[in-house]
């Protein structure tokens, strides 16, 4: 049954989501409901200090530790939590790495849970309803939209996040990195290449 909008207040924000992101951070403002400030500082340490830096300090560490890596993919909660790497949107992590055999990505597709503190914030496109409900369907397609090729005789795994689970992918580590150190290994690794829309990066000679 059709009905007037008018008298509601969502009905004055405008349709693009950055915009109304930003009416409703003026309105709230306005309200003294936030403070600019304080807000500004969350996003700043979610994209620098708690940042896609943290998983790849745990993505390295699993590439040159064995005893390591088969303790995060048993059960990585207890070595997270002393590395740090624990909190809200992080409470119950899955580890799950890429082989030969098998190429990993993660979505969720009822909104856009996502492990914050081994990532930071999510990217937009991850949130995005054309990239929760294609990648589902056809995950080879939607990768080689992102530039990954996965052969055919290869297995793609979508994990679907929940409000409980979250996933982290790891990337195969690349050929010719057998002498770097973990800190020069930890750039290697992308945000995407955890989520699954990309391949770590190879070594510059």
């Amino acid at each position: 049954m059709p009905h007037d909008t008018h008298d509601h207040p969502h009905a004055l924000l405008p349709p693009d989501p950055a915009l109304r992101v930003r009416a409703l951070e003026t309105i709230l403002t306005e309200k003294g409901l936030i403070d600019p400030a304080a807000l500004d500082e969350i996003i700043d340490t979610y994209e620098h200090k708690i940042g896609p830096q943290n998983g790849a300090k745990v993505v390295a560490k699993m590439w040159t530790d064995p005893a390591f890596r088969e303790a995060m993919l048993t059960d990585p909660m207890p070595l997270l939590d002393e590395m740090g790497f624990y909190g809200r949107q992080g409470e119950h992590m899955v580890i799950v790495e890429n082989t030969p055999q098998v190429h990993n990505v993660v979505v969720c597709t009822l909104c856009s849970c996502y492990p914050w503190p081994l990532l930071g914030i999510p990217p937009g496109w991850y949130k995005s309803d054309a990239y929760r409900a294609r990648v589902v369907r056809e995950p080879r397609a939607v990768l080689a939209e992102f530039g990954v090729t996965v052969p055919a005789d290869k297995k793609v795994r979508v994990w679907d996040s929940t409000a409980e689970i979250r996933y982290l992918v790891v990337p195969e580590r690349p050929a010719g990195t057998e002498g770097m150190t973990v800190a020069e290994l930890e750039k290697l690794v992308s945000r995407n290449s955890m989520i699954g829309t990309a391949l770590a990066t190879e070594p510059t000679t």
